[in-house]
């Protein structure tokens, strides 16, 4: 048992060290990463607001090429596991929204030339919702959504 403590201690240790050495070095920096979160979409009150402000578009079309795997009832609306699932070529990113949260925009993945159509993350949903995935491939937007009902809400409800 001491000895998981002790390996635990120095796996933290070293991270620690890497990371402070990174920063110092300026190869990591705070302000980099933070400059290209979209803030006015995980803002935004709608749907269609929060996707103009990511994508510059709200122009969503249907596609049957897309899954979404979420539970139909989550217990807990604090913690719904969601994954998104694509074969559509090209894909440039997966966003996932809940409709009728506050705030909508719950994740957005930009993925790298290549990567497989996978993501999967857990996210808050106030009440009984359609949760939206909405995938950019060769520049158009695709959807589709699931409803998921919530019986007790993750976002203060």
């Amino acid at each position: 048992m001491t000895s998981m403590k002790r390996r635990t201690f120095l796996k933290g240790s070293v991270a620690v060290g890497v990371i402070g050495t990174a920063l110092g070095a300026g190869l990591l920096t705070p302000r980099t990463v933070m400059a290209a979160w979209p803030k006015n979409a995980f803002a935004a009150r709608t749907v269609d607001a929060a996707l103009d402000a990511l994508t510059g578009s709200h122009a969503l079309e249907g596609s049957d090429k897309i899954s979404i795997r979420a539970p139909d009832i989550a217990e807990n609306g604090a913690v719904v596991p969601v994954s998104v699932t694509t074969d559509i070529p090209n894909i440039e990113s997966i966003t996932i929204l809940a409709e009728k949260n506050a705030n909508p925009l719950t994740a957005s993945f930009v993925l790298g030339k290549g990567a497989l159509g996978f993501v999967s993350t857990r996210i808050k949903m106030g009440k009984t919702s359609s949760v939206i995935a909405v995938v950019k491939a060769g520049g158009k937007l695709y959807s589709t959504g699931k409803e998921v009902k919530v019986t007790i809400g993750g976002c203060g409800g």
